[in-house]
């Protein structure tokens, strides 16, 4: 809240530098604030009496929004890569997969090795699941599991995160 929308009688006053003025009312804080051309902003207004400080507020707002951009700009977003692979896999196939998945690794990503089970393969999610435990053994040197092999309707999926 700021200048005319304060309704409180009395507010503790804090100058721009940051000085504690004392506690007064609410006329005064407004007429020292516009002799100075700044505006009454109140700060906390669960304190008893509400604290109120003397600032630019246009200047504040600019700062604060400047933080932000600076603080998503510093902020490191995660992508989750999909590697998909059956159980009847071949070796050749194999070792592509864990190039990729280790490329995506060393950059940064997280990546979820899907196995999908089709008709019969279903009754033999073991195979999937030996399929998943050489797949971590072969990335383990840029990678460790985030979550384990987990049988989720017909497929059976694993996370690897960068070490």
């Amino acid at each position: 809240m700021i200048n005319e929308e304060i309704k409180d009688k009395e507010v503790r006053l804090i100058d721009s530098d940051g000085s504690q003025l004392d506690v007064v009312n609410i006329e005064f804080a407004m007429k020292k604030a516009e002799e100075r051309g700044l505006d009454l902003v109140k700060i906390a207004p669960q304190a008893k009496p509400p604290v109120c400080k003397i600032m630019d507020y246009g200047k504040y707002r600019f700062e604060m929004a400047k933080r932000e951009k600076e603080a998503k700009k510093n902020q490191k977003t995660v992508s989750i890569k999909e590697i998909r692979i059956s159980p009847s896999i071949d070796v050749h196939d194999f070792d592509t997969k864990v190039n990729h998945t280790k490329k995506f690794l060393t950059s940064g990503d997280k990546v979820k090795i899907t196995v999908r089970f089709r008709g019969r393969e279903l009754h033999h999610t073991q195979i999937g699941n030996d399929l998943l435990a050489k797949f971590a053994a072969s990335v383990s040197e840029v990678g460790n599991v985030e979550k384990a092999a987990k049988l989720e309707g017909r497929n059976m999926s694993m996370t690897v995160a960068p070490k």
